[in-house]
């Protein structure tokens, strides 16, 4: 291979990394992104360019497809990382940063866990979930109250709450947190629990992960392609293997229009 080749290859295979990170933009509507993600799929060599160039950024190439092109996820202590210390600083009041870390990070989970609660949801690339702001708080809530549940039973049975999965060190917050409050200009305030979802569906819409549908419950949106990949990651991790064995999260008819599972009396 010439060296000029193989700098043009390089820069390919950059350009490929640099449009997974314009999180909106789709192959379907750029004939260069089209032909790279061909390239990606059919040649090797420049595919394991492509990871390489990721990993001298700091990222990791998650999946690259027609329907959710490049998909990356930050290392830690990468540039590129957005850590939820800083997402959860950007709302945080006074002294609450840690807190608002804990709610976040359990919000962002029940969003991932609503929108594809089976693992055939994560496998089928035709799946669309649809998820809103009053599902994921009242699932977050009806977990809560679950958690409670056993927390009490721990402690009657001498079990240290320390020694507990970590959903369960984390209810507290959130129950004690109230669902709506309404700042003096009429807006709903950022540091109720469905000013935080609100905060972090937009948030996951801005990175290319959810599509606004309407504002009904409080605001409804749509999985995309990109998200699936993102989720099948999360899906991996003890805290969302957890919230689904509470069984407070169920698919209702099928279509990918979800609602919260009954309350059981544990």
């Amino acid at each position: 291979m010439s060296t000029t080749q193989a700098v043009r290859d390089a820069e390919s295979a950059a350009r490929l990394v640099a449009l997974g990170m314009r999180q909106k933009q789709r192959p379907s509507r750029d004939a260069v992104y089209t032909e790279l993600v061909q390239r990606y799929a059919q040649d090797d060599a420049f595919k394991e360019q492509v990871h390489a160039v990721a990993a001298g950024l700091g990222l990791v190439v998650l999946g690259v497809t027609m329907q959710s092109g490049t998909v990356l996820a930050s290392t830690e202590d990468s540039v590129f990382e957005i850590k939820m210390d800083e997402y959860a600083k950007r709302s945080a009041i006074g002294g609450k940063r840690s807190a608002e870390k804990v709610l976040h990070g359990l919000i962002h989970l029940a969003v991932a866990a609503l929108g594809f609660p089976r693992p055939d949801d994560l496998a089928n690339e035709t799946y669309v979930g649809r998820v809103s702001v009053e599902q994921v708080d009242g699932v977050v809530r009806e977990a809560c109250r679950m958690l409670d549940e056993r927390a009490k039973h721990a402690e009657a049975n001498n079990d240290p709450l320390e020694s507990a999965p970590e959903l369960e060190r984390a209810w507290r917050a959130y129950s004690r947190r109230p669902a709506t409050a309404i700042t003096k200009d009429g807006r709903l305030a950022a540091d109720s629990t469905r000013g935080m979802i609100t905060k972090a569906m937009r948030f996951l819409a801005e990175q290319g992960f959810l599509t606004h549908v309407n504002n009904e419950e409080g605001g409804t949106y749509r999985t995309t392609p990109r998200y699936q990949i993102q989720v099948r990651e999360l899906a991996a991790t003890r805290a969302f293997d957890e919230l689904l064995d509470l069984g407070v999260v169920a698919v209702g008819d099928g279509t990918g229009s979800l609602r919260a599972a009954e309350p059981e009396t544990l």
